[in-house]
């Protein structure tokens, strides 16, 4: 199960995302290296990431144009990440070109191809929000089955979307379509901080996610280690 969780490293400088692992040791096999940290610290966080064992999905939500899109791609391929996004909203002659790259960029520089996920409505907004705020009038789970069905036809390999819409994109997308899940709250946390769409990391993977993001509740906890398995000893009970 510590496959399955993937450790935010939203921190401010590559010196912080190392103490982070120091303290983590190997609880987990995977980390997500944001906007905060790449920005700070660039390719070097998934050179620190990949010595230390970790695979890498780096969540930058890329969204552009089409040739700006794979051109992203293509260096995120070559720096050797297990996973990257774009967001679905930007259309599918990008989310094509994305997954096109990616593959062409796997062939070019001898790497796996990176998993490529859409990202469909972030975890920060709920249903009044959707429609004040971006005016989409669809129901939340209507428009992230939309968009994660676009993803699917443009061929990228999953999408990432919240707890509560997991179990209607399994059901509709079927078992080989992977799901990325941020917003897990364990059962010990009460606040969900900033995410409004949020389940615990059990109900969760009962619902068909194939990866757990966890931030907070790890990063933020007085033992991160410890944290982080209690976390996957919760998904093992649950297995």
């Amino acid at each position: 199960m510590r496959d399955r969780v993937f450790v935010a490293l939203d921190v401010e400088s590559l010196e912080e995302a190392a103490r982070l692992l120091d303290r983590l040791e190997d609880a987990v096999s995977g980390v997500k290296i944001g906007s905060q940290l790449f920005t700070s610290a660039g390719p070097a966080a998934v050179e620190l990431a990949h010595k230390r064992g970790h695979r890498v999905f780096l969540d930058l939500k890329f969204h552009d144009i089409p040739n700006t899109v794979a051109g992203a791609v293509r260096s995120a391929a070559r720096l050797g990440v297990y996973m990257l996004n774009v967001h679905a909203s930007g259309g599918a002659q990008m989310m094509r070109a994305a997954a096109e790259s990616a593959a062409q960029a796997a062939r070019d520089f001898g790497v796996a191809r990176p998993i490529c996920l859409g990202v469909t409505v972030l975890t920060s907004l709920d249903r009044r929000a959707l429609e004040a705020e971006v005016g989409v009038t669809a129901s939340i789970d209507g428009h992230v089955l939309r968009l994660a069905d676009a993803a699917r036809q443009a061929g990228l390999d999953g999408c990432v979307a919240s707890p509560q819409e997991i179990r209607r994109i399994r059901l509709a997308l079927g078992a080989r379509f992977a799901i990325v899940t941020p917003g897990i709250r364990p059962a010990s946390t009460a606040a969900a901080d900033d995410q409004k769409r949020v389940a615990t990391p059990r109900a969760a993977l009962e619902a068909g996610a194939d990866y757990l993001v966890v931030g907070r509740p790890i990063t933020a906890a007085p033992d991160p280690k410890a944290a982080a398995a209690a976390i996957i000893a919760e998904l093992a009970r649950g297995a």
